[in-house]
């Protein structure tokens, strides 16, 4: 039997073939699991010696919440909350509730019941009577930040998005492009007008000329990045390079110059962000600013733990440094 305490969840879910997603409604007691699904996952879970929320106490469990676990990037922050959590002697509760802006009301009632150390969510902010309940109960919650801008009382953990914009427009200007479109995120995500607001400071530094029409705000998913960079590319002049908010739009945006003939980076060049593991192994393997999603879990669960150790933090705002990351999806323009 493997040693409580070093089996990850994903490697459960990779072991019982199912998602994060239906590992966490099995750890949640859902209803909505298929049964030999639900006895699979079980039997991972025994056999790794995995503790669930059933019947623990106090001082066993962290919580980390999403809105969704289907994005690539979400495993990432997994990782980096379970290993600080485990090496403090906790097991890992994933919990999906509400939008990408903050949790449902009805998660509350759920999360007093387990009465977790502390709550990690990835979200752009907590509504303030959650906000209340939480606190009353001495349950301390962190906010993992790369969605949006929490209220200036919330403590959370963010990235430099405008500095990540800055850099890959850059990179593509030192290689001589010109014409540069950027697909960004919603347009109500404060993450979305950081990055977008980068390549703006960067192309206007740069004395460049900016066409509205090359600034599209998508979803941060495959589709809306293929959707976008197909209508950029079948301009009268196309763009000769494409800055994407995230890696899964640069995905997209790759298929969509394919589909024209287009080859990547000799046509066009396409920077994404995020730095996910699938980065690496694209085919070419992808240029993208690397946000510390790993690094971000983990700071925010240190936090959680230290509050829970009624400790003040120095700073309810953390924001980690990006960086570029060169592969072999850019180049020079064609001549």
């Amino acid at each position: 039997m493997t040693t409580p305490g070093r089996t990850t969840l994903a490697q459960i879910a990779a072991e019982a073939g199912v998602s994060l997603a239906t590992i966490s409604k099995v750890l949640n007691g859902r209803p909505d699991v298929a049964p030999a699904t639900r006895q699979r996952v079980e039997r991972q879970l025994s056999l790794h010696a995995y503790t669930r929320r059933t019947g623990t106490q106090r001082g066993e469990l962290m919580e980390l919440v999403f809105h969704e676990l289907e994005s690539s990037w979400s495993m990432e922050v997994v990782s980096g909350v379970e290993e600080v959590a485990q090496a403090a002697g906790l097991s890992l509760v994933l919990t999906v509730s509400g939008s990408r802006h903050a949790p449902g009301d009805d998660w509350i009632e759920g999360v007093l019941r387990r009465k977790p150390v502390g709550v990690v969510l990835v979200f752009s902010d907590i509504t303030e009577p959650l906000r209340e309940k939480l606190r009353s109960r001495g349950i301390p919650f962190v906010i993992v930040d790369p969605a949006g801008d929490p209220s200036p009382e919330v403590p959370s953990v963010g990235s430099a998005n405008w500095a990540g914009g800055v850099m890959a427009t850059r990179h593509l200007i030192d290689l001589g492009h010109r014409r540069i479109a950027a697909i960004t995120g919603p347009d109500d995500m404060m993450c979305s007008l950081a990055r977008v607001d980068g390549y703006r400071s960067a192309m206007n530094a740069a004395g460049l000329p900016i066409d509205p029409a090359w600034i599209r705000f998508g979803d941060f998913h495959t589709g809306g990045g293929e959707t976008h960079a197909r209508a950029l590319l079948a301009g009268p002049t196309p763009p000769t390079a494409i800055f994407a908010g995230s890696d899964l739009q640069a995905l997209g945006a790759i298929a969509a110059a394919r589909e024209r003939g287009l080859s990547v980076p000799g046509d066009v060049s396409i920077v994404g962000y995020d730095d996910i593991p699938l980065a690496g192994w694209m085919s070419p393997q992808l240029t993208t600013v690397h946000q510390p999603l790993r690094r971000m879990g983990e700071e925010a669960t240190r936090l959680v733990l230290r509050m829970a150790e009624g400790r003040t933090p120095e700073t309810l705002r953390m924001d980690l440094a990006t960086h570029l990351v060169v592969r072999d999806s850019t180049a020079p323009p064609p001549a």
